[in-house]
């Protein structure tokens, strides 16, 4: 019987630590403190002291009369008539059908031997 291929017989090879990267071994670097701004570093100036304007001083002009405005001289426009509440344009339910009064019917001719004709009150009399 044949030995086993030697790789059976072989430890698998140790795995060779790999260095971290070297960004874990470096600090990180330390921020320079940035200047601070140059406003920060100056005191404000002084306000300056200017003097008052010299129309503190002076008198306002006088206000010179003004024109009136153009719609003075035009004609006012005439009042326009102020809409009607809504229930005024409903136009009213149409009216129901009445009945018409009791009409009177003058009976149908008879022969000229017959008296006078009556009136009937109501509908025409029916005829049998």
């Amino acid at each position: 019987m044949s030995p086993p291929p030697p790789y059976l017989y072989k430890s698998p090879p140790t795995p060779s630590p790999s260095p971290l990267p070297p960004y874990i071994y470096k600090s990180p670097p330390s921020p320079s403190p940035s200047p601070p701004p140059p406003y920060l570093n100056k005191s404000p100036p002084p306000p300056s002291r200017s003097p008052p304007p010299p129309n503190i001083y002076k008198s306002p002009p006088p206000p010179s009369p003004s024109p009136p405005p153009p719609y003075v001289y035009k004609s006012p426009l005439p009042p326009s008539p102020s809409p009607r509440p809504p229930y005024y344009y409903i136009s009213p339910p149409p009216p129901k059908h009445k009945k018409h009064p009791p009409y009177y019917y003058k009976s149908p001719p008879l022969p000229s031997s017959s008296p006078p004709p009556k009136y009937y009150y109501g509908s025409p009399p029916y005829h049998y």
